[in-house]
């Protein structure tokens, strides 16, 4: 089987590195004959042959200060970053994945509610038959599907989606087998995105119209993925804006603007820096404050501060008020890069225009500060969000916690955790767990002990991962006293509960 033709700018997905593990399989002459029979029963043990195992990896490392977290259910996903989600957005250097690795193992199975049958997890070379399945487009396809009786995760259906769409192959068939097969998936806003995406790239709009309105109807959401076809398929900027217009009359129809469609389709342009064409989105929709969040976050991600103050600019001529959330974006930009002075200079700008700084506010300035050893400093904001009455988040004890113990200061860190403990009661387990796990991983597993058992002893409990890193590594040090007082007082307390 050889490759289908691509354009140019197709010839991107091949670099990926899924679709390099998955599409040498199916360019074999021969078809692979996994399931000599395939009306097996789902309990009968399976003899595959030995797959090599496949692990993907996704790369993902954030700051354990915070996490930035994106809710994507049935009726809900954000728009742009609340304020409480922002935290410390612009400090993370990670790459954020979104396929997690996978076993090819025949004992890794999954059990339907209610049913009672087993079925195993889909394994490398069955993705890729499935794959070839889809591609043959064959009248008993659902039924083929379904006599495999395995279970697809989501990274395989975001693999077998990527490679159809890659390939301009519908997917429309396995869509609606996926989520009466897997009634998990219904309202998996990636996973209906792809299939829009795919619709796109099949230049098949009543398609997309029909499962647009069907996701109205259920209040589904999509992410930026729906409409990454209109950037691969479009190689000039008229045909660019004809299919963007051609899109937002189709949203517009079905009414997608109630559940953040549009702010996907600007986040996308967003995302690939083609802010003339945020703007050409606003102009043809409305300009909402939602949008302006996701442009001004990612021109200050791309730290276009000057884009950033023409974007100000333009949002007070449109009569929105600049709240916290928009300073916040600049703020942790510009300490992101270093320029702490005119970070203070937005600070008092924020104060001049009668918009009060939030607790975020000064947690960005904290978590500079506590990074780069200004703990004293950091104590100054600290003291700012007290006087304002202001409760303090998670995350700035956490801050502190770890700027102390970075800096090797273990009794201030030590010493915050307990006066913490009487004035913000309900932080007290997060920081000892915290301070707790720091020494284990610093390999000082008395002390982390200690911090277990006092705050015990109190009737805190410990974070349960904690404790069981905590105990498991007194007892491969040899210190299994210690560990089972550890694990007497834990039952204790669990038992008291």
């Amino acid at each position: 089987m050889e490759i289908s033709k691509l354009s140019h700018k197709n010839l991107r997905y091949l670099s990926n590195p899924y679709y390099n593990l998955i599409f040498p399989l199916l360019s074999q002459q021969s078809q692979p004959q996994l399931f000599p029979n395939p009306s097996y029963p789902s309990s009968t043990s399976l003899c595959f042959c030995n797959y090599p195992s496949l692990s993907l990896f996704s790369s993902n490392g954030s700051p354990s200060v915070s996490k930035f977290v994106g809710f994507t259910g049935c009726n809900g996903r954000y728009n742009g970053h609340n304020s409480q989600s922002l935290n410390l957005y612009f400090f993370k250097s990670s790459i954020h994945g979104y396929l997690r690795g996978y076993k090819t193992s025949s004992f890794d199975v999954y059990k339907e509610m209610g049913t009672g049958r087993v079925r195993p997890k889909a394994m490398q070379k069955q993705v890729a038959y499935i794959i070839d399945l889809i591609k043959r487009d064959e009248y008993d396809l659902e039924y083929k599907l379904g006599s495999l009786s395995v279970k697809l995760s989501i990274a395989s259906v975001t693999l077998v989606f990527h490679v159809l769409n890659s390939e301009k192959v519908s997917a429309l068939r396995f869509f609606r087998w996926i989520r009466h097969w897997q009634p998990e998936l219904r309202c998996n806003s990636d996973i209906c995105s792809l299939v829009i995406d795919n619709c796109g790239r099949l230049d098949d709009y009543d398609a997309m119209r029909s499962l647009l309105n069907e996701f109205n109807e259920n209040q589904l959401c999509l992410t930026k993925k729906a409409f990454e076809f209109l950037h691969v398929m479009n190689v000039t900027n008229e045909s660019l804006v004809e299919s963007t217009q051609r899109v937002i009359v189709l949203l517009l129809e079905v009414r997608g603007s109630c559940y953040g469609w549009v702010s996907s389709l600007i986040e996308m342009f967003s995302v690939l820096g083609s802010f003339d064409m945020v703007e050409f989105v606003m102009k043809k929709t409305e300009r909402k404050i939602s949008y302006y969040y996701i442009f001004i976050r990612e021109m200050c991600r791309r730290c276009d501060f000057k884009g950033v103050r023409d974007i100000q600019d333009e949002m007070r001529k449109e009569g929105f008020e600049l709240n916290a959330r928009i300073y916040n974006y600049l703020i942790s930009c510009l300490l992101k890069n270093g320029e702490y002075a005119d970070a203070c200079k937005v600070l008092t700008e924020m104060q001049d225009k009668d918009c009060p700084p939030d607790a975020l506010t000064f947690e960005i300035f904290i978590y500079y500060c506590c990074n780069n050893g200004k703990t004293e400093i950091a104590c100054h904001y600290f003291d700012e969000i007290v006087a304002r009455g202001l409760e303090p988040r998670l995350s700035t004890h956490a801050a502190f916690i770890k700027g102390f113990f970075n800096s090797e200061q273990y009794e201030e860190a030590y010493k915050y955790v307990v006066d913490s403990d009487k004035k913000y009661k309900c932080t007290s387990c997060m920081n000892y767990s915290l301070l707790a796990r720091l020494h284990q991983k610093r390999g000082n597993l008395v002390i982390a002990q200690n911090i277990l058992s006092e705050m015990i002893k109190k009737g805190l409990r410990p974070y349960f991962k904690v404790y069981m890193k905590v105990f498991n590594c007194l007892n491969k040090s040899g210190r299994e006293t210690l560990a089972t007082d550890l694990q007497e007082q834990f039952h204790q307390l669990h038992s008291k509960a």
